[in-house]
């Protein structure tokens, strides 16, 4: 009964989004931390389009899919003449990084285009899928390589070429590195999770590549099954990254949001003068995009017409406050229809 007096403003405030993709917080971030929560001040983040955006990842996925795929050819070179199965599971793990740029990018050309009548939030959900095969490519070379260090293992073979082996962990690491930088950047600039999720996962090929240094120099000291154990150790780093990509895209199919951003909206429904209540927040990303729903309550006394102006007034506040916020839908309820009369 309450509901059917209820005012609301239109279902999304397309003006709005184009000018609200902005977050500045106090304080100063150190180098360190800002290698691995990067926030980006690029003149994109202020241009929420989702053709913008998609564009953006495209080109992000198309440069690093080069970078990665240079970067292993390298590394499977040296494999070849030098036999380190340490170097081998390192360049699997490259490879199968590159490959998750082949997914990212259809879900990306997939995901612009229009709503339609049977799919009326888009096809954003393409990045999720992408998700779910990136999470695949990383289970699939992470049993890959233990199976190659446990064959090592049981049947050693000698590890040559020790030099070019640290060089190429050396080049997995710089190559892995870089495009980490870049895919974090982007990823967090068009608010790709996926995006951002492939580049945290580069970064940790990166790190795996330096183990390669330590398999090289202990194989070089007289102990020549360094080298598989090493294999082994970068097996448990790539079952690690699986757990946190398999958690994540988990989340985002969930539809999951960070509590953070619920508490944020709330504050500033709040804020907005004439909100008595704010009772519900609903929030879920499809693609790069986050979207919104919020119910209200209000003075009683207000008319319809100011209360269309105030609902109209909160999604505003709404739509730039948050980052990444592409629509919103607020509903206003007059406080007075919530009354019950007791018997």
């Amino acid at each position: 009964m309450s509901d059917h007096g209820h005012h609301h403003a239109d279902d999304t405030h397309h003006d709005h989004d184009g000018h609200h993709d902005h977050e500045h917080r106090g304080g100063v971030r150190s180098w360190v931390s800002g290698l691995f929560h990067p926030h980006s001040h690029d003149a994109a983040d202020s241009i929420d389009s989702a053709l913008e955006s998609s564009a953006q990842g495209i080109r992000a996925v198309k440069i690093s899919l080069v970078a990665l795929s240079v970067t292993a050819v390298l590394q499977l070179l040296i494999v070849m003449i030098s036999g380190s199965v340490a170097l081998l599971a390192d360049t699997i793990h490259n490879v199968a990084d590159a490959l998750t740029a082949v997914p990212l990018w259809i879900a990306f050309v997939v995901g612009r285009r229009a709503a339609t009548r049977r799919y009326t939030y888009g096809y954003g959900r393409a990045e999720d899928l992408a998700g779910l095969f990136i999470v695949a490519m990383i289970a699939g070379s992470a049993a890959l390589a233990a199976f190659e260090s446990i064959r090592r293992l049981l049947d050693p073979a000698p590890v040559q070429h020790l030099g070019w082996v640290a060089l190429a962990g050396f080049v997995g690491f710089l190559g892995n590195e870089l495009v980490a930088l870049y895919r974090i950047r982007v990823g967090r600039a068009i608010g790709s999770a996926a995006l951002v999720a492939d580049g945290l996962h580069a970064r940790t090929d990166g790190l795996t590549s330096l183990a390669v240094l330590a398999g090289a120099g202990g194989v070089a000291a007289g102990f020549p099954l360094a080298d598989p154990l090493v294999g082994l150790v970068i097996t448990v780093v790539i079952l690690t990254v699986l757990r946190t990509a398999a958690r994540d895209v988990y989340r985002r199919l969930m539809d999951a949001v960070d509590p953070e951003l619920v508490d944020q909206a709330e504050e500033t429904l709040r804020a907005v003068p004439g909100v008595t209540a704010v009772r519900t927040v609903r929030m879920r990303w499809i693609g790069h995009a986050l979207h919104a729903e919020a119910d209200l309550e209000i003075d009683g006394s207000v008319s319809t017409r100011n209360a269309h102006a105030l609902a109209h007034e909160a999604e505003h506040r709404l739509t730039h406050s948050l980052p990444k916020l592409r629509s919103a839908a607020v509903h206003a309820y007059p406080e007075h229809h919530e009354k019950v009369t007791s018997p």
